[in-house]
């Protein structure tokens, strides 16, 4: 049971997290070239679709804490401090996610006018690093690089295990 538990739990993160660490990462070059060419619909279309895959991706996520517990709980290491940090950093990343980087995106979605789907209402503005739009695109990056590094800590967490008896 408990290799099937970890299968399911690794593949979930590889299937789920890495679509969004990805999606997320991409998300504000493309949202900063849609605003620039709002006659761009492949641009716009680019920008939805990276969000859809990133609100998804997200809810499909919840699956590797679920298994990881299960596997944690087959092998009796729920006590362990490595254990503990990997599930608090794991929640911290679920909510910059969802608290931060999807309503931000949300925002930047309806500040290009693609929100529901049009084809872009912004005029086509030359990019300026100091416009408000741009330094939103930047939070959200800096927002997104977090997400990430927890998920990449959390990784390296369950890889090394410290204290693991395994000596793996």
């Amino acid at each position: 049971m408990t290799k099937f538990l970890l299968a399911v739990h690794v593949l979930a993160a590889i299937l789920a997290v890495g679509p969004v660490t990805v999606a997320a990462s991409m998300f504000p070059p493309a949202a900063r070239k849609a605003r620039a060419h709002p006659e761009d619909k492949q641009a716009a279309a680019v920008v939805r679709a990276l969000h859809r895959t990133c609100r998804v991706y997200a809810v499909v996520g919840v699956v590797v804490p679920v298994f990881g517990l299960g596997v944690a709980l087959q092998m009796d290491v729920v006590g362990d401090a490595w254990l503990i940090v990997s599930m608090a950093l794991t929640a911290i990343a679920a909510a910059v996610l969802g608290l931060a980087v999807l309503p931000r995106q949300s925002a930047l979605l309806a500040d290009i006018g693609t929100a529901d789907g049009g084809a872009g209402t912004a005029s086509a503005v030359a990019p300026d690093p100091l416009s408000p739009f741009h330094r939103a695109t930047v939070r959200l990056g800096m927002l997104t690089g977090v997400f990430n590094l927890l998920w990449a800590t959390v990784t390296v967490l369950m890889i090394a295990r410290p204290g693991s008896s395994t000596g793996a």
